[in-house]
């Protein structure tokens, strides 16, 4: 199975920024981004007479409560959905801004791990369908399959693979409706991805997967890696400890660590990949594994 590394279209345009105005989707936590806005709003709103304030805000979003913002911001209060809607009118948010700034506060909101990333997901995939708006993003999103095509991929990554849509749908355990299955086959098979041999009608492939990673957008890329690892956190719940493998290591690392770090793991990433697929051209494998290589920061620069 090709691996890529980098960072449903819709016909939206995100709207035009107002020059410093905080943008949304550089944001991961929903009380720096009112800050920000807040900031902004008091620089360019004020007037030598009516300076902007907290007040202005509430009277937006017709709250009675003049500092419900401050306390927002400083983390003594929640957003509820219904103050969510009042937010983002005094936010003058355009409607698919306003359901990004919702999947944002749900995100920063939650407590529970698994319910951070299901909301994580969402955002990720509002934040690709309005970053990829675009006619030639769009065409490029086409070309990448989501996390079911990656799968039907790897099955078809091997001799004597080739299995029919109900077939296949069964491997997925129910993840993965018949239709699904049939569209991101059908998809893989218009991409040239994936070929029906004219003499056998078995499928197969003929190339590597995404020839030029390194091209798509980021979103894009962020959007599936977003999937898998999402599928991950069903496994750890879902599957026995001796169908997988979940190890962690949190250590300090200095920026030359690090970077060699990485360097190996994406060493190691390769020569797996490359081993198994040779394997592959000779034998079949009994089912699909997802092999995810995470190394991330978790506190900020000492």
């Amino acid at each position: 199975m090709a691996s890529m590394t980098n960072e449903t279209n819709t016909n939206s345009v995100v709207p035009t920024p107002v020059p410093g105005q905080p943008l949304i989707h550089e944001y991961t936590d929903y009380r720096k981004y009112l800050k920000d806005m807040y900031e902004h709003r008091k620089r360019t709103e004020s007037t030598g007479m009516r300076p902007y304030s907290y007040s202005h805000f509430s009277a937006a979003a017709d709250i009675k409560s003049p500092n419900y913002l401050k306390l927002i911001i400083e983390g003594k209060r929640n957003l509820s959905d219904d103050m969510i809607l009042r937010f983002s009118r005094a936010l003058r948010l355009e409607k698919q801004q306003a359901e990004e700034f919702q999947a944002l506060v749900h995100y920063s909101q939650a407590d529970e791990p698994v319910e951070r990333n299901k909301y994580l997901k969402d955002l990720a995939e509002i934040r690709a369908d309005q970053e990829n708006s675009s006619a030639a993003d769009k065409q490029k999103w086409e070309k990448v399959p989501g996390w079911i095509g990656w799968v039907l991929y790897a099955i078809m990554d091997q001799k004597n693979a080739g299995i029919e849509p109900e077939q296949l749908q069964k491997l997925f355990r129910a993840k993965a409706s018949l239709q699904e299955v049939k569209d991101s086959l059908q998809k893989l098979i218009n991409s040239g991805e994936i070929v029906r041999d004219a003499e056998t009608g078995e499928l197969k492939r003929p190339r590597e997967l995404v020839d030029a990673p390194q091209d798509l957008p980021v979103a894009l890329i962020r959007r599936l890696q977003t999937e898998l690892i999402y599928l991950g956190i069903e496994s750890l719940f879902r599957d026995s400890p001796k169908d997988r493998e979940f190890g962690a290591l949190t250590l300090a690392l200095t920026q030359e660590e690090f970077e060699q770090t990485r360097f190996e793991l994406r060493q190691l990433r390769k020569r797996i990949h490359k081993d198994i697929s040779v394997k592959r051209q000779s034998s079949k494998g009994d089912r699909v594994y997802q092999l995810n290589i995470q190394l991330f920061p978790v506190t900020e620069k000492a």
